[in-house]
């Protein structure tokens, strides 16, 4: 048995996670850090293609596989292979959860597909996570987080102003969000399968992930007809709400509301503006943005950005540095949050991850162990699924299933 310490809200739940590159593994990755044990089980020519996204790596591993698939162990299974598929079909028995990404008819075709795999085990929840889901007329269409951006309006409101060309939101917001409301949906099916036993599928897609964060914009749109367009770094319907440029770099501020844009206004050193009649209200700044914005962005580089920091946080007006990667990782605050943990990789030693953003006071997640090598489980987990010694040797030579070499 696997000797990991599992600790969470999610303890006892048992996940195969048959997904790969980035919105699967995201879903997976969530409730292994809220305490599942989840195994990843990899294809056999090279595994999850994250494994090949080089460089960067450290040592030769990886740093996307590794980031993506922390807290998981890790087995290989040919399915292409009647012995492997053979072998997940028993492991489906006493899961809770199995999880993939592939266009939806791909398991199918296998065997594999929850219509028959919910006769082996109809407590299965199974989550499939693909570009649009499983109906409609772009079911069975592959999707990538770019597509999904672009489909889902929002990089129709990404970038500098009109005019200018399509930017997307540089993190796979679509891949990331998709997998975070796959647990979402695995949690809420989970619940109910405690009450009833039932199981169920759970479908989800990254065009509606990106739709999904689409609110604001399609609120305007539902209100007005018209489809808004990018602002930057703006808000769609307050202002000043997005970054401005210091002496010596960016700074966010939001100060919208009525009482704080006064107060702004006392701080920047332009209190005029504050009863100006056509900036006063937060109708009047909207209506004439360019103009506002024009008029009060020089104030902001008077001072640097860590003499505006102590005048706008004392003041209790939210505002915060525009920061680089690098320099969000070693802020006090994200390390107080524990989102910057370690792990201990077999190859690449001490291995730096990003940590849960959910804490729970009674049943905290924890980052226990790093992303598994090719294979590195197999043996331990088949076991533990009541595989004996001579039918993990037999699926061994017959390559339906691999461990590491060595």
């Amino acid at each position: 048995m696997s000797d990991i310490k599992r600790q969470g809200p999610l303890k006892g739940m048992k996940v195969l996670d048959m997904a790969h590159v980035m919105a699967g593994p995201t879903c997976a990755r969530m409730l292994a850090d809220m305490g599942a044990d989840v195994i990843k089980i990899e294809k056999a020519d090279g595994g999850d293609d994250t494994r090949k996204m080089l460089p960067p790596d450290i040592k030769g591993e990886s740093a996307a596989y590794m980031m993506m698939n922390r807290n998981k162990r890790g087995i290989v299974l040919d399915l292409k292979k009647p012995a492997g598929r053979d072998a997940l079909k028993r492991m489906v028995k006493t899961a809770d959860v199995l999880i993939e990404n592939y266009r939806h008819d791909t398991l199918d075709k296998l065997g594999l597909g929850y219509g028959e795999l919910k006769k082996i085990n109809p407590g299965l929840i199974y989550c499939a996570i693909s570009g649009f889901g499983r109906s409609g007329p772009f079911s069975d269409q592959g999707g990538y987080d770019l597509i999904a951006q672009g489909m889902s309006g929002l990089m129709a409101v990404t970038g500098e102003g009109p005019g200018r060309p399509p930017v997307k939101v540089g993190s796979p917001v679509c891949d990331i969000t998709s997998g975070i409301i796959g647990a979402m949906g695995v949690c809420a099916a989970y619940a109910h399968k405690l009450k009833t036993g039932e199981g169920q599928i759970v479908d989800t897609s990254l065009f509606e992930a990106g739709v999904t964060l689409s609110y604001w914009q399609s609120a305007i749109c539902f209100a007005t007809g018209v489809s808004p367009g990018p602002l930057g770094s703006a808000h769609p319907l307050n202002t000043p709400y997005q970054a401005f440029e210091t002496k010596d770099g960016w700074l966010n501020v939001g100060a919208s509301n009525s009482k704080m844009y006064p107060m702004l206004c006392g701080i920047l050193g332009c209190p005029e503006l504050a009863t100006d009649p056509r900036f006063k209200k937060g109708e009047d700044r909207m209506k004439r943005f360019d103009e506002f914005i024009a008029t009060i962005a020089p104030y902001f580089k008077k001072k640097t950005k860590a003499e505006w920091l102590v005048l706008l946080q004392k003041a209790g007006i939210p505002s915060g540095p525009v920061l680089s990667v690098k320099e969000m990782q070693s802020h006090p605050q994200t390390l107080a949050r524990d989102m910057v943990p370690s792990v201990e990789h077999p190859v690449a030693g001490t291995v730096q991850t990003i940590g849960l953003p959910v804490k729970f006071s009674a049943t905290p997640g924890k980052v226990v162990h790093a992303a598994p090598l090719f294979g590195q489980h197999t043996r331990e987990v088949l076991t533990e699924h009541g595989f004996s010694k001579s039918e993990i040797d037999a699926l061994m030579k017959d390559g339906a299933a691999i461990e590491p070499k060595g």
